[in-house]
């Protein structure tokens, strides 16, 4: 069996990859959807990571969940993660070097929230007649993150389609989040303004570009609405920044990226791959998932996850940034379904992403001119997250 790979001790000061450069992700983000994918340069590895056989289980089957910036292989209690070579505006695997620093980098950050789901990152090596094989002769030429495998069924976003998404379980995931966050790294070198002013032009680079599926009309009226509400709240983020509450948190908080694991929910699958998408404000980091609950019809979940939070973290007293917060995530979640339709080959899988991109954009533009009747009103002054 492989043996323990050790840890770098650092990437980068932040334990994060940099960005692609400006050049490189606009060319690739001009073809194929705003992606360019060179996974089938991997075909090989592919293979051998989808044979019992290479660790040592021949009889055993592997099955295989393709993501997209990963593919996942399940055998028997166990997931191995392979990075994909591909490539979008905020993330670069394009290189066996990249995707290297990645695996390291994925599970150092999950590790704080996920200790036991997480376990290791092997090497794949190739020996001089071409033959791979975990922690084999020969160079590495990949590297896989090695996880323990939870049902698919167990994924907060799976309980939620069948119903079973309970107020326990919303609560107990608030508290988690709020626990995460509390213990999470402060930054005052990301977020605040600056950040929310990056996120922003981020957003509308990709809806602009995606316009003609979403409707030019309504993406310039939301850039107008959202302009608007951000210069408002510049004091209010800047203050928030100086407090310590932009954290090295989740950075994609979807019930996708939760699943129930030892009787508990746990979060996993963090960002790695850019400091801004990871070091944000912590209501920024939680509005990706009350987003996620609220549009799936769950608001009163919404509320109850807002609430629990406020509990356990202390720091909603600054409620005049959440619109604003709700409809970033909302508007990021558009764009991306609607690059998502656009590689898609199947009609209908297609004509069903973008209807659901149109009705995100439709919601960011609401969460900015009527707040959600969930959401609490006015400035309740509580006790700060210590930083």
């Amino acid at each position: 069996m492989p043996t323990q790979i050790n840890l770098p001790y650092a990437i980068e000061q932040n334990n994060l990859l940099p960005a692609p450069s400006g050049q490189q992700a606009a060319t690739f983000a001009q073809s194929n959807g705003g992606a360019a994918d060179f996974s089938w340069e991997q075909k090989d590895v592919i293979e051998f990571l989808s044979r019992g056989e290479s660790y040592g289980l021949p009889d055993e089957p592997v099955e295989r969940i393709v993501t997209h910036g990963a593919i996942i292989f399940l055998l028997k209690d166990r997931a191995y993660k392979l990075k994909r070579a591909i490539c979008f505006a905020s993330l670069d695997y394009t290189t066996a070097s990249l995707r290297k620093q990645a695996c390291y980098a994925e599970l150092r950050l999950n590790k704080r929230a996920a200790p036991r789901l997480y376990l290791d990152v092997w090497a794949i090596h190739r020996d001089r007649n071409g033959v791979l094989a975990f922690n084999g002769p020969g160079p590495a030429v990949e590297h896989v993150v090695v996880m323990r495998r939870f049902a698919q069924s167990n994924q907060f976003d799976v309980l939620a389609e069948r119903g079973c998404l309970t107020r326990q379980l919303v609560s107990a995931l608030a508290a988690e989040i709020a626990r995460f966050h509390g213990a999470a790294q402060p930054s005052r070198a990301f977020g605040g303004a600056q950040g929310i002013r990056w996120a922003i032009a981020e957003n509308f680079r990709e809806l602009e570009r995606l316009a003609p599926l979403l409707k030019k009309s309504a993406v310039s009226a939301l850039r107008g609405e959202m302009t608007a509400r951000f210069h408002h709240l510049i004091p209010v983020l800047e203050q928030r920044r100086n407090r310590g509450l932009v954290r090295r948190g989740h950075g994609d908080l979807r019930l996708a990226n939760v699943c129930l694991f030892e009787g508990k929910p746990t979060l996993y699958d963090c960002i790695e791959f850019s400091a801004p998408l990871a070091w944000t404000d912590v209501l920024y980091d939680l509005a990706f998932l009350l987003v996620d609950l609220d549009l799936r019809g769950h608001s009163d979940l919404a509320a109850l996850a807002l609430k629990r939070y406020r509990e356990i973290a202390g720091n909603v007293d600054d409620f005049q940034v959440l619109p604003l917060f709700l409809a970033l995530r909302a508007a990021a979640r558009s764009w991306t379904l609607a690059g998502s339709a656009l590689r898609r080959q199947e009609p209908h899988e297609a004509r069903s992403r973008l209807q659901r991109a149109q009705r995100y954009l439709a919601a960011s533009y609401r969460y900015l001119a009527v707040p959600p009747a969930w959401l609490p009103q006015g400035t309740d002054k509580t006790r700060r997250m210590s930083p």
